[in-house]
């Protein structure tokens, strides 16, 4: 699936617990309905929301400022295995904004 590069890095470091290092410093995740704004939020962010994910693009859209991606994840929480929306904006290689729905 051909993604832009800093998406597949996202991904990359998601599973090792940094992707925060991809997003720049005033950057939004949303995840849930409920924003996540600057480094320090997006970094207590996913160890409050997730155990051991997995994620498996599935669908993938768009250019190296606007990309879309459809994901399965699964891992250690209720639900799982789920399939998530994410929808990234990035500006000077960093990730500006991430919804995931």
């Amino acid at each position: 699936m051909n993604m832009p590069s800093i998406v597949r890095f996202y991904f990359d470091a998601d599973g090792r617990n940094d992707a925060d290092t991809l997003i720049c410093e005033q950057g939004v995740v949303v995840d849930e309905g409920t924003g996540h704004e600057g480094r320090d939020a997006i970094r207590s962010w996913p160890q409050r929301k997730r155990v051991n994910t997995s994620p498996v693009s599935i669908e993938a859209a768009g250019d190296d400022n606007s990309f879309w991606v459809r994901a399965r994840v699964s891992g250690q929480f209720p639900s799982s295995p789920v399939t998530l929306d994410q929808t990234f904006t990035a500006e000077n290689g960093k990730i500006n904004k991430l919804e995931i729905v």
